[in-house]
């Protein structure tokens, strides 16, 4: 009879796990279940819908066109680099912004098959049915400019130029020096280390790792404001409208909005930034990484370290800036001047 229980409990333990460790299925945008389509979208290669945003000028009149990709837990509507550019620099200059939802967030549907040559396919097909042109730019904040780094990988001929704004640092890129990683990684709070752990070597954790209470995960998602520099929180007050759309951000699920974005941007890459070469060796263009030195999300010396050795890279750090400098006042035009003098 013991055995028989014990059996009984294990079998019954197993399929708690399985079922704690599955995600729900998406509640993908338009569906009968899903929340309402609301803005524009394009129908990719695949099936899928990617739904979009534009600012500035409008592109057929526009003399530079870019395509700007959001951070982790944000969407097409946290485009700080279009929102905070002045009408000068928009207006006079001719400047049109595209900011689109990467999928799974906002209203672009959730792609399971992510890679990081998908995501820059995505943009590249984004960019040819909105009629942008042969060549284009690219800007990306945070996890954001992990894709600008799948860019210059995979559509270098697309682009025109390209900034990363405090990408985000995947530990296990190769080429990355052991004892800077190390001393990066452990500034980190243990929560986030964990996080990253699981989402690195056991990615179909992810999901239970980040909906468990028996532990404390993912400090960002938590919106914790422990990640958070002197100057961030000195900027959060510009920040306030987000408020009005952030039911949005993860409307069809946590798993494939933030959960995948963890597994795809700290799990395997199919190559690393550092063994990148100069996409504008001709002089025509150029690729700027901007990096505050007081940013607690994405360690500087490691942001250093890639700069150094990718001496095409135009790298600006800023003293005494945290993770959210972009929102700091004339940040944008600063950036966007920036870029498109270097071109």
């Amino acid at each position: 009879m013991l055995k028989a229980a014990l059996a009984v409990s294990f079998i019954g333990f197993l399929a708690w796990a399985f079922q704690a460790i599955q995600p729900p299925p998406p509640k993908t945008c338009g569906s009968s279940n899903g929340p309402p389509v609301t803005s524009p979208r394009i129908k990719l290669r695949d099936g899928r819908h990617l739904a979009y945003r534009e600012y500035g000028t409008p592109k057929d009149a526009a003399n530079y066109k870019i395509i700007y990709v959001h951070g982790f837990d944000s969407c097409r509507h946290d485009a700080v680099i279009a929102e905070r550019l002045s009408p000068k620099i928009t207006e006079e200059v001719g400047v049109y912004i595209v900011s689109f939802d990467r999928p799974g967030y906002g209203e672009s549907d959730p792609d399971p098959n992510r890679t990081w040559k998908s995501l820059a396919l995505d943009i590249e097909e984004l960019a040819d049915q909105l009629g942008l042109g042969s060549k284009f730019y690219v800007i990306g904040f945070s996890m954001g400019g992990q894709v600008i780094w799948s860019c210059l990988k995979y559509i270098p001929h697309r682009l025109a130029g390209a900034v990363l704004i405090a990408p985000v640092v995947n530990y296990w890129w190769s080429g990355l020096p052991a004892n800077l990683t190390k001393e990066a990684y452990y500034q980190q709070k243990p929560q986030d280390q964990w996080t990253q752990r699981v989402s690195h070597y056991i990615p179909w954790l992810t999901y239970w790792w980040n909906t468990q209470t028996w532990f404390p995960s993912s400090s960002v998602i938590a919106h914790s404001q422990d990640v958070l520099s002197r100057q961030d929180k000195e900027l959060m007050p510009k920040m306030q409208h987000r408020m009005s759309y952030m039911a949005q951000v993860r409307q069809q699920g946590e798993y494939e909005s933030l959960h995948r974005d963890l597994n795809i941007g700290f799990g395997t890459w199919e190559f690393s930034p550092l063994d990148l070469e100069n996409p504008f060796q001709t002089g025509k263009g150029s690729v700027h990484l901007w990096q505050g030195d007081e940013d607690l999300l994405v360690p500087v010396t490691l942001q250093r370290y890639i700069a150094q050795n990718l001496p095409w890279i135009h790298y600006h750090e800023l003293p005494g800036a945290g993770h959210m400098f972009p929102h700091a006042d004339g940040m944008s035009d600063t950036i966007i001047q920036s870029l498109l003098q270097g071109n």
